[in-house]
């Protein structure tokens, strides 16, 4: 007794990860979710989607790993082992400062929070050498601002290219933000030469060209008057080398795949999370582990992100790395450049 109606669903996980190649793909969704839902039936996930309906683990937390250590062979055996079992970690005292960190979220949200055409005038219709607000669909910034999310993209390379593009709203985001991307950078550059310690590869396997077009990304969720209908970002798993996100204190919604269920990642004052992106899945032959994940949303307050992701160049050639093969553990991807390879990613998903 429950109608079936197609509706189009953004498949829009962050504007960079991957969506699949439709877009809006067509989907089937229930239309009698809640006859007097607040949220837009385009928010709607379908039902084996919705966080009111998922799994949830109960006795599974993400390691958290304390860069200070004195014990280096200590710590490597952690990075590697999170990384194998969960794909994920959380690090503390990674030796960038809380002030910067905590002025770098100030100038976001003051970003996320201007008018909505001051907002997409501060950006760019190019994203390969400036700014870009993304919304949901094509939904207009004023319409996403009240029901999904907003969020603002940019390249950072390390050379400082592109910075003159960069918003100048709110005063101060320029110096602020390439300071951050630039302590991120070496941040990203430390835990990649600890992974490749751990694997016995070069000290500086990831600082050439797998590490060289890195891309900062600012989320600003707003409240959802019904968190079990929708996602702030749907289930995937990142195209990149290396993630390291912060989140807002006091909110937990992302959550990982572990073993069928959802471990919620719980924000520790001063971390950062880091998630193995699928190019070091496929580098590392498939052990270490690009885990899938999602965001889910909250009825109050407002959340906010910012995600550092490492990614290779255009031209660098991805495939297992010789020291991680051998005859009785061959390669179990081809290799192919990082271009190509992105671009059957965002077409197919993961599992091309």
């Amino acid at each position: 007794p429950y109608s079936i109606v197609y509706l189009n669903i953004s498949e829009s996980y962050c504007a960079w990860y991957y969506s699949f190649k439709k877009m809006s793909e067509t989907k089937y969704v229930s239309s009698w979710y809640n006859l007097h839902s607040k949220v837009p039936e385009s928010y709607v996930q379908p039902l084996d989607r919705r966080p009111c309906n998922a799994v949830m683990s109960t006795n599974k937390t993400i390691p958290v790993i304390d860069l200070a250590g004195n014990d280096r062979d200590e710590i490597v055996k952690k990075i590697i082992k999170s990384s194998e079992e969960y794909g994920f970690f959380q690090v503390v005292n990674h030796g960038v400062a809380k002030e910067l960190v905590d002025e770098t979220l100030r100038i976001f949200k003051e970003f996320h929070a201007l008018p909505a055409d001051v907002k997409e005038s501060e950006s760019s219709k190019d994203p390969n050498k400036s700014c870009k607000l993304y919304t949901s669909s094509g939904r207009n910034v004023a319409d996403v601002a009240k029901y999904w999310k907003d969020s603002l993209k940019h390249p950072c390379p390390p050379s400082g290219e592109f910075t003159q593009y960069w918003p100048q709203k709110p005063q101060g985001y320029r110096e602020t933000v390439g300071k951050y991307t630039q302590e991120l950078r070496a941040l990203g550059l430390r835990i990649l030469g600890l992974i490749s310690e751990g694997l016995g590869l070069s000290s500086d396997y990831f600082s050439g060209d797998l590490s060289e077009n890195p891309i900062i990304l600012s989320h600003h969720y707003p409240p959802c008057p019904e968190p079990g209908l929708t996602l702030g970002a749907s289930k995937h798993k990142d195209p990149n080398t290396l993630t390291i996100l912060f989140q807002e204190p006091n909110i937990t919604a992302l959550h990982v795949m572990k073993d069928g269920a959802w471990i919620p990642v719980e924000p520790i004052p001063d971390a950062f999370v880091i998630n193995m992106g699928f190019m070091l899945q496929i580098i590392t032959n498939g052990r270490l582990i690009g885990a899938e994940h999602r965001v889910v949303t909250n009825s109050s307050p407002s959340r906010h992100t910012i995600a550092y992701f490492i990614n290779p160049s255009k031209e660098a050639i991805i495939g297992p790395a010789k020291e991680v093969t051998s005859s009785t553990s061959p390669p179990i991807y081809p290799s192919m450049p990082f271009g190509e390879l992105l671009e059957k990613f965002m077409n197919n998903g993961p599992y091309f």
